[in-house]
């Protein structure tokens, strides 16, 4: 439906891609005809009402999805131009390789040290741990809060150390994309800032798209950001990708009536 918003794009390489995907669970048609290009070392943002289907493309990305019985995708999800769900790809290499963030923090019961170390290991990791573990927190911004406390557990820290925590976990698989799933929506003010600067500081070594149903966080955190709405004619609720542009055009100058109605806070 927006095969021709790619043009801002145009400078920058495609990392992930959505080409005439649908998403069904079951007979429910979740995601309707979705095109979309992914730039890398970029800030994407997904925004839109409840329902429409946000949180169900960004699994796609990772085949997160997969895990639901009744799942079904048709069209093709591309990574580097490779079809993440033709028969040989191995799904867990793809979440190696895009790594993802969840709404609620959920560090291991494990000490922060193993918090990081646990995934490198299974990943076959035969450098220095220490110098890993370290990197990784300095990476997400907590070495300094936590450099005395590495054999404690992760969850005995700040909500918003563990979110941060979990983004050291991420980046310490060494990913290309990293994909959030609301990813301050758990946490105070304070917390909220330390991850939207953290998030502008991973774009230099990171893919970052994130799902978030705050529109003033797109704005502050992204450089590219998607409306999804969902269609409700025909007794349909299936979620549909309304506009995609850079983060200044969006909210400054929204070309559908529906992006118009969103940002300025009619929609509903």
């Amino acid at each position: 439906m927006v095969q021709d918003t790619f043009s801002a794009q145009q400078n920058n390489e495609t990392v992930l891609e959505a080409e005439a995907l649908n998403v069904y669970y079951g007979k429910f048609l979740a995601l309707k005809d979705i095109y979309m290009k992914i730039p890398k070392n970029q800030v994407t943002a997904f925004i839109g009402p409840s329902g429409c289907g946000k949180s169900t493309l960004l699994r796609c990305f990772n085949r997160l999805n997969d895990l639901i019985d009744v799942f079904r995708a048709e069209g093709k999800v591309l990574y580097n131009g490779e079809n993440l769900y033709a028969p040989e790809v191995d799904p867990v290499e793809v979440r190696r390789r895009i790594g993802m963030v969840f709404q609620k923090p959920n560090p291991f019961p494990k000490s922060i040290y193993e918090n990081i170390a646990f995934g490198a290991r299974i990943n076959g990791f035969k450098g220095d741990m220490d110098e890993l573990v370290k990197s990784s927190l300095i990476g997400a911004g907590l070495w300094n809060e936590v450099e005395d406390k590495l054999h404690q557990s992760g969850l005995s820290i700040s909500g918003g150390q563990q979110q941060r925590l979990c983004i050291a976990r991420a980046i310490a698989v060494k990913p290309d994309v990293i994909l959030m799933d609301e990813p301050c929506s758990a946490l105070d003010p304070i917390s909220t800032n330390k991850v939207e600067e953290l998030i502008k500081q991973l774009k230099e070594q990171f893919t970052v798209v994130i799902v978030t149903h705050n529109m003033q966080q797109a704005s502050r955190v992204s450089d590219m950001t998607a409306l999804f709405y969902v269609n409700t004619k025909d007794g349909g609720r299936n979620g549909y990708l309304v506009e995609y542009e850079p983060t200044e055009k969006i909210f400054n100058d929204p070309q559908q009536e529906e992006t118009k109605d969103y940002i300025s806070g009619k929609f509903g």
